[in-house]
């Protein structure tokens, strides 16, 4: 699956966090990924992938993180929300909806 840009243009933090996360594609073939810029300081990444299925909020975050490592410090902080589900919680969790239809953000 490609990773996707479902809103805005790419900028170059957003280059840089999709790079970072094609290591991830490349690793989970069955995610889907996706990611917006929500304003000037924050990105949203969401991730769907079997393999989430089982784990825990902890081992999720720790599982995915670690393709970050090597993001400089201003390109990690602006990921102010990640979202991280197995394809059953998409239609239950009110995090997919701001993907699905996000608030506008006042920035």
């Amino acid at each position: 699956m490609a990773i996707r840009i479902t809103r805005g243009k790419a900028d170059k933090t957003i280059d840089s966090i999709k790079a970072a996360l094609a290591s991830y594609q490349r690793d989970h073939p069955s995610a889907g990924i996706d990611l917006y810029r929500q304003n000037a300081v924050s990105v949203r990444v969401r991730i769907v992938d079997p393999s989430f299925t089982g784990q825990n909020k902890v081992e999720r975050n720790q599982r995915v993180w670690q393709y970050f490592d090597d993001l400089p410090d201003n390109v990690q902080s602006d990921i102010s929300m990640m979202v991280l589900l197995a394809p059953s919680e998409t239609t239950m969790s009110m995090a997919n909806l701001e993907f699905e239809d996000p608030v506008p953000s006042k920035l």
